[in-house]
């Protein structure tokens, strides 16, 4: 059987790869209790929202939030490592962060990182603190701290993570989710790649199935590589997105990152709303294709592993999509009217 049979005998799952979102659901289940047990008086929400949110005087309306995220880059870190290529991590870095607090209708305040290594090298650890430095150039934010970390009996010597820590800030009655109601519009922002989600799935598809090369073509014809294409940073929203919110009335904002559009829209829906979403209304990157068929990925697995080009949605009144649209576009962001909200519950991507 040739590999390519295969690929297209066996569609691969991001079980397959090994990444159990059920497992990790349950989880999140099991620890509610132990968080919410810390909880003082300040902490206001729940668990679950893209952000913590501490009001700094809970029984005014107007007073400030603060609103805190940590994330890291999962094993896009690996593909650095393959390709040793460690300025633009950094990027990714920033953004996981910053882009969730921005949804909650924050503006990010300063971050913090977190390097761990199996051995310390310095050009590295320069190249990837560079990359958090734009990134934080690119959100406003200031780089106010971090730590490093050297585990020579846990790590192999060119084995690093990345995490971060961003947090912002908000007016209480200025937070998100809003509003939302049947009859809004959703507003997709370009990604003009993967982020940093659904790498372990990519890699298995790619490189292990279908045997490509990180410094061959992207895919027949490309001018760039693979390991270009795998590496290339995720766009910073959360500028753009605080323009939005004191340019337009925004009823809410859904980061697409792990679970894809499905799972992350669902967060900000209230019980009596479902969003419907029209797929075919923005253009998709290529890079997503090539993984499905490289891996004879079904379309229910990429809609929930990947953002499919679409790192961020925007939820409004019918009314402000044009001036949505023509605000993100005038940031230099690619968008479009991708769907609305109905009555209903749950999110439902419409085939092409």
């Amino acid at each position: 059987m040739s590999r390519r049979d295969d690929a297209e005998g066996e569609p691969l799952t991001y079980a397959d790869a090994g990444v159990d979102i059920s497992a990790g659901e349950q989880a999140v289940e099991r620890i509610k209790e132990h968080v919410r047990s810390t909880f003082r008086p300040e902490v206001i929400g729940d668990i679950g929202g893209f952000g913590g949110l501490f009001s700094l005087d809970p029984a005014s309306r107007r007073a400030p939030v603060l609103v805190a995220s940590t994330d890291g880059v999962g094993t896009k870190s690996l593909i650095a490592r393959l390709t040793g290529r460690f300025d633009t991590i950094g990027i990714d870095l920033v953004a996981m962060s910053v882009d969730d607090i921005a949804t909650q209708g924050a503006e990010p305040l300063f971050f913090l990182d977190y390097v761990s290594t199996g051995r310390i090298v310095a050009e590295t650890i320069d190249d990837i603190v560079a990359g958090v430095a734009e990134g934080c150039r690119q959100a406003g934010c200031a780089l106010i701290g971090g730590e490093m970390s050297e585990h020579p009996d846990l790590m192999e010597p060119d084995e690093f993570d990345l995490v971060g820590f961003a947090v912002g800030v908000a007016d209480a009655d200025e937070l998100l989710p809003g509003n939302v109601g049947p009859g809004d519009r959703i507003v997709g922002i370009a990604s003009p790649g993967l982020r940093c989600n659904g790498y372990s799935l990519v890699r298995k598809a790619l490189l292990d199935r279908d045997g490509r090369v990180l410094d061959g073509p992207a895919w027949k014809g490309a001018d760039h590589s693979l390991g270009d294409e795998l590496l290339r940073p995720s766009v910073i929203y959360a500028p753009t997105l605080v323009d939005l919110c004191r340019g337009v009335e925004v009823h809410a904002l859904a980061h697409v990152t792990g679970g894809g559009i499905p799972e992350n829209l669902t967060r900000v829906l209230p019980d009596h709303c479902a969003a419907v979403v029209r797929r075919g209304t923005w253009d998709e990157p290529r890079i997503f294709a090539e993984v499905q068929r490289a891996g004879g990925v079904t379309d229910g697995e990429m809609q929930q592993v990947f953002n499919l080009g679409l790192g961020m949605v925007a939820v409004v009144p019918e009314g402000d999509t044009h001036a949505a649209l023509d605000l993100v576009r005038a940031a230099g962001h690619d968008a479009w009217d991708v769907g609305a909200i109905v009555e209903g519950t749950g999110v439902t991507i419409e085939p092409e």
